[in-house]
């Protein structure tokens, strides 16, 4: 039985020199587990050659036996050093490939601009801010409560054909004017009070380069004790004069449900008049819808369109363009 002991101790030699060789040749380390598996898993090359051992006599197998053992500690040794360099080798290539220069300038990133409308709507809004009113938001879809009848407005008004409206289901419309606002805010608080909101209407018009069945508008609303038509006029010239400069204003008489008396305001451009703001004083029976004494108080309010003013401080022809989201027009503000 000699023979078989010699040709297994040789087999083990053989393999031993071969996977050692392997192993540090692996180039990574799935490549090193596979290595592991091929001599030492349990179908591996190893079992197959002690799988020979029955046929030594008794006396010999713990010789062979400590050879693969021998064979066996060897090769796992191997196995975790080559692992521990490759994963090293693996770190260093990751972290150059990471490597930050921070001497180098950040990567330049695209910011965005503020909408010309956005921006006109700030600046407005700072105007009155400034002059003491508080800035105030209102919901956009609204009940003809708050959009027409407490406004002075009842169904039969004829004054409701002047405001083509986008009707819901349940009784709601997509409001048409921001001055629902201030009832809403009128039923919470009590006067003194100065207010400013700006919003989005809606109206079911044809859109041409004037108009569009969506739009933007801004509305103050002053109420207290004493207040004057005076007051109004001296509040729209100041704003005026702060966001146009000096110009040339006008009053003309007019007409809206919820003010009386109501004008219209034209501020001069060269040779023409441009109406800018429609108001007037606040109707007592807007007041009575809310629970003021239209005895004790008085107030004014005053609307204007944003998009108008935008395309007043930017030269813009055509409302159309704040809408459609051309970067060709957006990127000049």
């Amino acid at each position: 039985m000699q023979d078989a002991k010699d040709t297994l101790r040789q087999q083990l030699l053989t393999l031993q020199s071969e996977a050692l060789a392997q192993v540090e040749q692996a180039a990574d380390l799935e490549a090193l587990e596979q290595l592991r598996i091929d001599y030492l898993g349990k179908k591996g090359k190893l079992s197959k050659i002690l799988g020979g051992m029955g046929k030594l006599p008794p006396e010999e197998r713990p010789a062979i036996g400590a050879l693969a053992n021998t064979f066996k500690e060897s090769l796992q040794s191997s196995l975790e050093q080559r692992k521990q360099a490759l994963g090293e080798a693996q770190l260093l290539q990751r972290l150059e490939a990471e490597r930050l220069d921070v001497t180098m300038p950040g990567p330049r990133r695209p910011l965005g601009r503020i909408h010309p409308l956005q921006a006109t709507i700030d600046r407005m809004l700072d105007i009155f801010v400034g002059m003491g009113y508080t800035v105030v938001h209102g919901p956009e879809i609204e009940t003809e409560y708050y959009n027409f009848e407490a406004l002075n407005t009842p169904a039969d008004h004829p004054a409701r054909d002047m405001q083509d409206t986008l009707y819901l289901e349940k009784g709601y419309l997509m409001r048409t004017q921001t001055s629902s606002v201030q009832v809403r805010y009128m039923e919470q608080h009590q006067p003194p009070l100065r207010i400013v909101h700006a919003g989005r209407v809606m109206r079911r018009d044809t859109v041409d380069a004037t108009h569009s069945a969506v739009f933007h508008q801004m509305e103050i609303l002053a109420v207290g004790e004493n207040l004057t038509f005076c007051d109004l006029k001296g509040t729209l010239k100041e704003f005026v004069t702060r966001l146009l400069g000096q110009r040339e204003t006008r009053f003309r008489p007019s007409y809206f449900p919820f003010t009386e008396p109501s004008a219209e305001m034209d501020v001069r451009f060269g040779s023409k008049w441009l109406e800018i703001f429609g108001c007037g004083m606040v109707d007592p029976n807007v007041f009575q819808a809310v629970g003021y004494d239209p005895e004790r108080y008085t107030g004014f309010a005053a609307g204007i369109g944003i998009e108008r003013m935008a395309m007043l401080l930017h030269g813009i022809q055509d409302i159309r363009l704040f809408y459609t989201s051309d970067l060709r027009f957006l990127s000049q503000f």
